[in-house]
């Protein structure tokens, strides 16, 4: 299945000085862990089985299903993979999304992360994000195999993304404020759309 990621972002403040982890908020790891259980449990997999198919430690998603682990983005859409799902169905948005989309990342500061929408078919996902990063918060996220390239889209202020293959940068007010984060594709291509306002 190929995946579509569109971000919309916002950036208040240099967001270049301070780094937040990639973890997701306590109560989404609650709801999360017990869908990875149920779902790890109906497919008939042990915790070492799934581990294994997901590249997780059994410890790790022991404490992930039972809620005790704040997992990261990527090791959630990871086992998510392994469980022939998506991060947007572990998450409760689809079939039924909420009206606001689920909060996924947030900081004391005010920075958060959303998944607004989110649609699939055989051959694509698309996830739809909206993105807040406030003073001097960062968002830092470790290289997964298998990322999708984005679609980012800079409502307000400039974001930088660093990667092996070189910085990429766009900015609002400008012409520039639109372009594409190449991915780190290892399966069949996914996208993100992320919307960013700061």
């Amino acid at each position: 299945m190929g995946n579509i990621a569109l971000t919309d972002v916002t950036v208040d403040g240099t967001a270049e000085r301070g780094r937040v982890a990639e973890r997701i908020r306590p109560e989404v790891a609650v709801l999360v862990g017990g869908r990875i259980r149920s779902l790890r449990s109906e497919a008939g997999l042990s915790v070492a089985g799934l581990a294994e198919l997901s590249g997780a430690s059994r410890r790790m998603l022991t404490q992930i299903e039972l809620g005790q682990a704040n997992p990261s983005l990527a090791t959630v859409d990871r086992i998510a993979s392994a469980l022939g799902m998506t991060f947007p169905v572990l998450v409760g948005l689809l079939p039924d999304p909420p009206p606001d989309g689920v909060e996924v990342w947030s900081t004391p500061n005010g920075s958060w992360a959303y998944l607004l929408k989110a649609t699939e078919t055989p051959q694509v996902s698309v996830e739809l994000w909206k993105w807040h990063i406030a003073g001097d918060d960062g968002y830092r996220a470790a290289p997964a195999a298998g990322a999708p390239d984005s679609m980012t889209h800079v409502l307000r202020g400039r974001l930088r993304v660093r990667s092996a293959s070189g910085d990429l940068s766009w900015a609002r007010p400008s012409q520039r404020g639109s372009g594409a984060v190449p991915g780190t594709r290892s399966r069949p291509p996914r996208t993100r759309a992320t919307s960013c306002g700061w």
